[in-house]
């Protein structure tokens, strides 16, 4: 038809500008799409022959290749070269759902495709692991499934000796497969990012299956003898505290080891020291140079400190050599101090689940619901990323990550919705950190609150429910409101009903549920977790394509260890900072200097809270940039939490401050990890893109700070009764409506928003977030003469969009979002 040919031509001009990669990505379309942009002609019979020829062409030559991957687009091909519009049901004999979008297939299994996975991996906070082959694959899956079930079993029977003792063999098993799965020095081509982000060469993406076509060094090489060499020693070193055989007065089994705590023999220092060196290199290959050089100026504080000028407040005795590897490797509060214990106790044990999830095909489903629960309207395509991004989160634990994965399904259909790259690069890149932010399973950070504090995970799910809520409500307006402003078209997919496919796979459910329940009954967040791991496992066998069979059960519980191996690198290097700080009182310090800022430029109390909260959130945003999440959460609280704390706030309140700051790195300029790997999925520019991400999370960045300043912020955190916490959380929703009309131009339900209602409702804003009676009804009133304002511009009448959507509008593949 004419217009399916028109279609197709528009799609093909707007994917003519985007690299390689985001044509990659969309490759379920790419046989048609490059056939579209070969057709040029007139008339839809001519554009309707060369397509079937070229087609023709193209499924002979896959039938040639002869990948199951290729096949399936040949037959696909073939069936609309017929003119007959295939529609795989949902309930197929498989349980295969596939969506359709413009005509083309949609297919959410490409979030299983190992393209998909290793471009997700490029874009992490910490660096891609090498692929391994052979024995050396066989036993790297060995020793990290052993490693898991040790975990596995640390949960329902502790090892006697107590839980030091368990983080000495955890991280002997750990440590040197970073040394066999990351190499030393990284060499990535094809599309890059900031901070060395890049893809190993040039990917194209053919039904399930990824061909990848090399351009340079790829990271498949095996480990080098060096490598090797600093495995075994990582292994040494590691297990020497628990070693029973004397070494001359050195050795002796691990109650010996701790007997010497403070006065180390000579071997002990050189073990430390050895360690020490290792877990740096280890943290340099798997995250980058940022946090060793961090970790080697509080170590150079620690010796030299005894040198600075003795009026400087940061000013101490200074520590030896023998202090410094004591405090590290024979202390609770080095090594194996709290960090390094969450990772081995909590955040393993949700990688391995999240393995499983994935492994279980719930990854899929969820995307796949996502599109089906939002099948016709013009905002569609917007919810859809934006859902997608809060299920998933339940798999990865990663803004970067989660980013690919739901762009790898959503991006093709933002493109026909009209949305331009970089627009819909921040909306995935906001719904991507969301992830990171929402319940049941928050970020790596999130355990570790739940460890100072000494309060319970359910808790800290708690406190962030309320901050969850209103992120995605403001994601949701900016979606609805960009929709509107720049007339997004109506998308029209051929896809089940939602409740088709819950009745078939919304058992992925189920263990969430499992969680949550367990919790609230009291049951520790480990155990929890492994039910819910167990039950995943189970249901599994509901999908035959998805069964995880003793061998696939394997590969999740390697999978989880794998994955959870950046962590543990960064972890144990944060013992050096936390082991810092408590040898030389250098947090208290900090806080002290940074309480004092306040108190020269303000004298009331209110504003130097408000003063120290905002030194905070630039020390972390700052602080943010250069290290990873967890890593930036551990420094932020020995040292900015102590001057909040030192304030009157409260420890929930300062724990979550710090928290979301430390999350929110991933969208924030200059480097906005996730803001990167949008783009590098999207095509579009990169600076553009973390813009309109900030837009997108901008309350993100407010609302931390209303739960630490303003009179009713705890009810943000669920805290304070009822009656405060309906209050916070009405006025903070109108809060981040007001700021929503200010950020995007458009009064919801009236119409544009010119200059002057703009900053009516950016003030409104920030007097509602103030979450006081007073400042919320002066906060409505200037929102409600805003939105009279707009009214009045708009003829006293709702405004349709500036590029209005028919209902006879056919299926759209070109058009274009507008500013």
């Amino acid at each position: 038809m004419p217009d399916d040919a028109t279609a197709r031509e528009r799609a093909a001009d707007d994917a003519a500008d985007a690299p390689v990669l985001a044509d990659a990505l969309a490759q379920p379309h790419a046989v048609t799409e490059d056939t579209a942009a070969r057709e040029n002609a007139a008339t839809s019979e001519d554009a309707k022959a060369r397509e079937s020829a070229a087609t023709r062409e193209n499924a002979k030559a896959q039938e040639d290749a002869g990948t199951p991957g290729d096949r399936e687009v040949r037959d696909d091909v073939e069936t609309r070269e017929d003119g007959q519009t295939r529609e795989d049901s949902p309930a197929r004999e498989d349980g295969e759902a596939q969506e359709r979008v413009d005509g083309e297939i949609v297919d959410a299994s490409v979030l299983e495709d190992a393209g998909v996975r290793e471009l997700a991996a490029q874009f992490e906070e910490e660096k891609p692991g090498r692929r391994v082959r052979g024995a050396v694959d066989v036993g790297v899956t060995a020793v990290a499934a052993f490693a898991a079930l040790l975990v596995l079993w640390q949960v329902f029977r502790p090892l006697p000796q107590g839980s030091q003792y368990y983080l000495v063999i955890f991280l002997g098993l750990v440590l040197p497969l970073v040394f066999i799965l990351y190499p030393s020095g990284i060499k990535l081509s094809g599309v890059t990012g900031l901070m060395g982000a890049g893809v190993i060469g040039r990917r194209r993406l053919r039904g399930r299956h990824t061909e990848v076509v090399q351009d340079g060094p790829v990271l498949g090489g095996g480990p080098t003898a060096g490598d090797w060499v600093l495995a075994v020693v990582a292994l040494v070193t590691c297990l020497y505290p628990v070693l029973p055989v004397a070494i001359g007065s050195a050795g002796g089994g691990y109650d010996a080891f701790l007997d010497r705590q403070g006065l180390l023999e000579p071997l002990d220092v050189v073990m430390g020291a050895a360690l020490l060196l290792l877990v740096v290199e280890a943290t340099r290959r798997t995250t980058g140079w940022v946090l060793p050089i961090v970790c080697a100026l509080f170590l150079a504080y620690d010796y030299y400190g005894g040198f600075l000028p003795q009026g400087w407040e940061i000013a101490h005795a200074g520590l030896d050599f023998d202090q410094i590897v004591d405090a590290l490797y024979n202390s609770p509060s080095g090594f194996y101090g709290t960090p390094l214990d969450v990772a081995a106790s909590y955040i393993v044990l949700f990688t391995i689940y999240g393995a499983v999830l994935d492994l279980s095909g719930a990854g899929a489903f969820f995307v796949e619901l996502s599109v089906a629960a939002f099948r016709r309207s013009r905002s569609a395509a917007g919810r859809t990323a934006v859902a997608s991004g809060f299920l998933l989160g339940t798999v990865s634990g990663s803004g970067a990550a989660t980013t690919v994965s739901i762009g790898a399904v959503t991006w093709p259909i933002l493109r026909r919705a009209g949305y331009p790259a970089e627009r819909a690069g921040g909306m995935l890149a906001a719904a991507g950190v969301g992830a990171i932010l929402s319940p049941p399973t928050l970020g790596a950070a999130a355990f570790i609150i739940a460890e100072y504090l000494n309060v319970s995970y359910l808790k800290v799910l708690g406190w962030a429910t309320v901050p969850t809520v209103l992120y995605y409500l403001g994601i949701l307006l900016s979606v609805e409101i960009d929709a509107r402003r720049f007339g997004a078209r109506a998308v029209h997919l051929k896809v089940p009903p939602a409740w088709s496919l819950l009745t078939r796979f919304g058992y992925h459910f189920l263990s969430l549920f499992v969680i949550i329940i367990l919790l609230a009954l009291g049951r520790s967040a480990t155990q929890a977790v492994v039910w819910a791991t167990l039950l995943a496992a189970v249901l599994s066998f509901l999908d035959r394509r998805h069964r995880l069979t003793p061998r696939r059960l394997v590969e999740a519980l390697a999978a989880g260890i794998r994955g959870v191996l950046p962590v543990v690198a960064v972890c144990t290097a944060a013992g050096v900072i936390t082991a810092s700080t408590t040898k030389t009182g250098l947090g208290p310090q900090l806080s002290s200097l940074m309480v004092d800022w306040a108190q020269e430029l303000a004298t009331n109390q209110t504003a130097v809270v408000a003063l120290t909260a905002v030194f905070a959130a630039i020390a972390m945003t700052l602080l943010g940039l250069a290290v990873p999440v967890t890593a930036s959460f551990i420094i932020g609280w020995v040292i900015l939490g102590q001057a909040l704390l030192n304030l009157g706030i409260s420890e929930p309140a300062t724990a979550m401050f710090i928290f979301y700051f430390a999350v929110l790195s991933e969208a924030t300029p200059p480097t906005a990890l996730a803001s990167v790997a949008a783009a590098a999925v999207t095509g579009g520019r990169v600076f553009p893109t973390m813009w309109q991400t900030l837009r997108y999370a901008l309350p993100a960045y407010l609302v931390p700070i209303a739960f630490v300043v303003t009179p009713a912020g705890q009810g943000l955190l669920g805290l304070g009764g009822w009656d405060r916490v309906a209050f916070a959380l009405a006025a903070s929703a109108v809060g981040v409506l007001a700021l929503s009309v200010a950020a995007g131009g458009w009064f919801v339900g009236i119409g544009a928003a010119s200059l002057v209602p703009r900053t009516l409702a950016g003030l409104a804003a920030c007097a509602l977030l103030w979450l006081d009676l007073w400042t919320v009804v002066a906060g409505l009133v200037l929102l409600g003469l805003a939105g009279l304002l707009v009214f009045l511009a708009n003829g006293g009448s709702r405004a349709k969009s500036e590029d209005p959507v028919r209902d006879s509008d056919p299926v759209v593949g070109g058009g274009r979002l507008r500013g």
